[in-house]
């Protein structure tokens, strides 16, 4: 396939305007560097703002070998969550928002303060406020979800909605937790959180020396999804997702159509 060299504004344009119509795309091959990528998620995302959706946090991508073979990328990437991309716990998910929806299972933090650069995992784990069970929603502008690794960051890694579950108090150890996310009461998903880059707190310290580094913030308040420990699964309307996190408890959420939601 040929690479193109980007227009950083256009492009923006052209994600954007896929995701809002939940319309699939070619993969357009971007012969861009890392920095460039992330200049067009963040002019991307500032069209979202400026529709008056509000950044929330950050998320994750490709920390486990699941993830990276599903999509054959090998580096550690992030995105930009906004309110509009959440469904409440125990709420449904609208398919018609999205192209070709998959779920997977995560741990999320809640962050107490601000992190930037290059931090240790002490200075990490004392920056979490909170810990729950997620579940995140990715929704590739691109078909089939094919991509290189610019188009993957260009396309906010993704990112389209996310059900965070209770919070815990960070006391907990969630190293090696058991995760189990099933669909209509099936288990599809099973693996642990030390899959997460060997423990989910690496990737909050990897979070914040990327995000310093191509522009981003993680700041007090913000949720971050640390990535998940298995590969993604399809959805479609009428199933019913959960997730069961070993000493961090439950979420879930139903996949529905207009019609069934009204």
């Amino acid at each position: 396939m040929t690479t193109t060299s980007p227009d950083l504004d256009a492009t923006a344009a052209l994600l954007d305007d896929a995701a809002r119509e939940a319309r699939g795309m070619d993969q357009l091959g971007l012969d861009a560097s890392v920095a460039e990528a992330y200049d067009i998620q963040r002019r991307s995302m500032a069209r979202r703002e400026a529709r008056g959706e509000r950044l929330i946090g950050i998320k994750m991508g490709l920390t486990s070998r699941a993830k990276m073979a599903q999509v054959n990328i090998t580096e550690v990437i992030w995105g930009q969550l906004t309110d509009a991309m959440v469904v409440e716990n125990g709420g449904t998910m609208d398919a018609s928002r999205f192209g070709q929806p998959r779920a997977e299972p995560e741990i999320a933090f809640r962050l107490g303060k601000s992190l930037s650069g290059v931090v240790t995992e002490l200075e990490a784990w004392a920056a979490i406020e909170g810990v729950a069970p997620a579940v995140e929603i990715l929704d590739s502008r691109f078909r089939n979800f094919k991509f290189n690794l610019a188009d993957a960051i260009a396309d906010n890694c993704s990112a389209a909605g996310l059900v965070v579950g209770p919070w815990t108090a960070p006391g907990v150890d969630f190293s090696n937790l058991g995760m189990c996310m099933s669909i209509d009461g099936r288990p599809v998903g099973i693996g642990s959180s030390a899959a997460i880059l060997g423990h989910p707190i690496r990737t909050l310290v990897a979070a914040a020396r990327l995000t310093a580094q191509y522009g981003g913030e993680l700041r007090a308040g913000d949720i971050f999804l640390s990535g998940a420990p298995t590969a993604a699964v399809p959805l479609k309307p009428g199933m019913r997702v959960s997730l069961e996190v070993q000493s961090l408890g439950q979420c879930g959420f139903s996949v529905t159509t207009p019609s069934e939601g009204a």
